[in-house]
């Protein structure tokens, strides 16, 4: 009987996640860091925008009947999980672009 899980650890599964660092890959292990710090930063930043917005959009649709508040909300949710989704994606998308400049 074969299983599949027999080999690696929790770091295969985790290193599939992880960007590959392409051409960025003789950068140094600090600078890795401070890469991932900014962009964990950046992350949480755009989830605040994301939460703020929702609460906008509650307060504003129910409390408030204030339906400018509402739909600024909307657009502040969309805002905030637009910049999750870019800046989480782009140690895939500079890889591709890298790749496909070779």
């Amino acid at each position: 009987m074969y299983l599949s899980a027999g080999k690696g650890d929790i770091n295969t599964i985790i290193g599939g996640i992880a960007p590959n660092w392409g051409p960025f890959a003789s950068l140094g292990g600090e600078a890795k860091t401070m890469v991932e710090v900014v962009m964990a930063v950046a992350i949480l930043g755009c989830l605040a925008i994301a939460i703020w917005g929702a609460a906008k959009q509650r307060i504003g649709a129910t409390a408030l009947r204030d339906t400018f508040s509402a739909e600024q909300g909307k657009g502040l949710i969309v805002a905030g999980l637009t910049g999750v989704f870019i800046i989480g994606s782009l140690g895939t998308l500079f890889t591709i672009v890298y790749g496909m400049a070779i």
